[in-house]
């Protein structure tokens, strides 16, 4: 990459200060008290493994949504560097959206980064650029830092998780390691809040890529965080914040959803009508959860087919939402994709959208579903299905890779009926005995055990212990 030199209109030395701001360890030895304070996600160990090791020259892209925690997460691994006695004077972290640092390469930062220091040795840092999509062309200029400071760590962020997953893959082969951290898990709810004494494990012998099961000591209490977590929970400065939630509005939509929609997408793919994307969004969060086909969409809301289509892959690269397709009662898949599920990766979206949801309300198994499923969406090595049948449906089937013939079913529930009359549940029982599965798990309210029909086994567990049981697993599944 030609050495350019610096464009900014602003002196060097004002650069240099705002450097020294947002660097205060180089000064303290340590980093902001506040942020400090805070407790680390369970993501951290197996992304500060991709930071620490200089073994592998390649730069970490750690890609995600808005608000998640990425910057935190971030200055977490700088204070585990300073630590590990790193050298603090060799650690720079600079976000790359502040104004300040318009129309400068990444280039000319580290180099500017290493004049505030005074050190010419470009060897043995670590640097870490926060919101690198506001950069014109990040990923030629992170390639050419990589191949030109092969002993120097690159550390780069940003929400604009579209760009940044496009770019990384096309222009980064080799270079570049990608990270993915999601919304807040339940299983992370329930750590952040120090609520872990309410959970215990829960012997199961149901088959399943889930290694360990979870039940709780309290179903009252923990079913009440868990509606608390679909309301608020995918976001960690939220579930401590009252302020926010007596608003999610103001900080959700307007921080997170706005900016994507109104900002991030249109400014990546040229989209001119973004009401119209607003609107759409809109309508897709109201039915997650729902199988919807091209049609549907197109007649509620006079866009034409071609244009959802783009509309739902631009916002699944936003990581705003998933689709899912079905299978029949044979577990084969259809030839033409005419009818799919959308859910939302992140179930707190909807109460920004609309309004905090309760138990009561008819739509909440829904969101139940969607809660499930977005912590399914964590295990970016699995691939969810749902089962369409003449009558019913089932909602998630594990299809197995190897011999693609279903290993398990689980059928979601927000109910204790189908508990004290397992023979309702029709649509589970058809599909595992058409595909010789001979146990199947329901979700409920506050019921659990095992019940036995004819030769098939169902498994009960409440709907809040089996989705921190997904969180819990998936991260573990992570420190391998």
């Amino acid at each position: 990459m030609a050495k350019k030199a610096y464009l900014s209109v602003l002196p060097l030395s004002t650069i240099s200060d705002r450097m020294k701001t947002e660097n205060p360890w180089w000064i303290s030895g340590t980093i902001n008290s506040t942020i400090d304070n805070l407790k680390r996600r369970k993501f951290f160990n197996p992304f500060i493994s991709l930071v620490e090791n200089i073994s592998i020259k390649r730069a970490v892209v750690l890609m995600g949504p808005r608000r998640v925690g990425k910057s935190v997460l971030m200055q977490h691994a700088v204070k585990y560097l300073l630590n590990k006695d790193i050298e603090r004077k060799k650690i720079c972290f600079l976000s790359i959206d502040n104004p300040i640092y318009n129309n400068i390469g990444l280039y000319d930062l580290f180099k500017i980064a290493r004049e505030s220091v005074v050190d010419d040795n470009p060897d043995g840092w670590f640097v870490f650029f926060d919101e690198i999509q506001y950069l014109k062309n990040w990923e030629t200029h992170l390639k050419s830092l990589v191949d030109e400071y092969p002993n120097t760590k690159f550390i780069v962020s940003g929400s604009a998780a579209a760009a940044l997953k496009r770019a990384s893959l096309e222009s980064g082969a080799g270079r570049m390691t990608d990270f993915m951290l999601p919304p807040l898990t339940f299983y992370e709810y329930i750590y952040l809040k120090d609520l872990e004494h309410l959970m215990v494990k829960y012997p199961i012998e149901w088959k399943n890529i889930i290694s360990e099961f979870y039940s709780t000591i309290n179903h009252t209490e923990l079913n009440n965080h868990f509606i608390d977590y679909i309301n608020y929970g995918g976001y960690p400065e939220v579930i401590f914040s009252e302020t926010i939630k007596a608003n999610p509005s103001t900080f959700i939509r307007n921080d997170i959803i706005d900016k994507i929609l109104l900002r991030d997408l249109p400014s990546l793919y040229g989209i001119q009508d973004v009401q119209e994307l607003n609107s759409f969004f809109s309508m897709v969060a109201y039915n997650s959860g729902n199988e919807l086909s091209l049609d549907v969409f197109s007649q509620s809301s006079g866009i034409n087919k071609n244009l959802i289509k783009k509309y739902l892959e631009y916002l699944k690269a936003a990581f705003l939402i998933k689709k899912v397709t079905r299978i029949n009662d044979n577990a084969k898949k259809y030839q033409r994709e005419n009818f799919f599920k959308i859910y939302l990766t992140n179930p707190s979206l909807r109460a920004a959208l609309f309004s905090p949801i309760s138990q009561t309300d008819n739509l909440f198994g829904n969101m139940v579903e969607t809660t499930i499923f977005s912590q399914w969406m964590q295990r970016f090595w699995f691939t969810p299905y749902y089962a369409a049948l003449k009558k019913g449906e089932v909602d998630l089937v594990g299809i197995n890779k190897a011999t693609l013939k279903p290993q398990w079913a689980l059928e979601i529930k927000w109910s204790n009926n189908y508990y004290d009359s397992p023979n309702k549940l029709k649509s589970l029982i058809t599909f595992c005995k058409n595909n010789h599965l001979n146990s199947a798990l329901v979700t409920t309210i506050d019921k659990e055990g095992m019940k036995e029909l004819q030769d098939l086994k169902l498994y009960y567990q409440t709907a809040a212990t089996y989705t921190y049981s997904i969180g819990k697993n998936t991260i573990d599944r992570y420190l391998e």
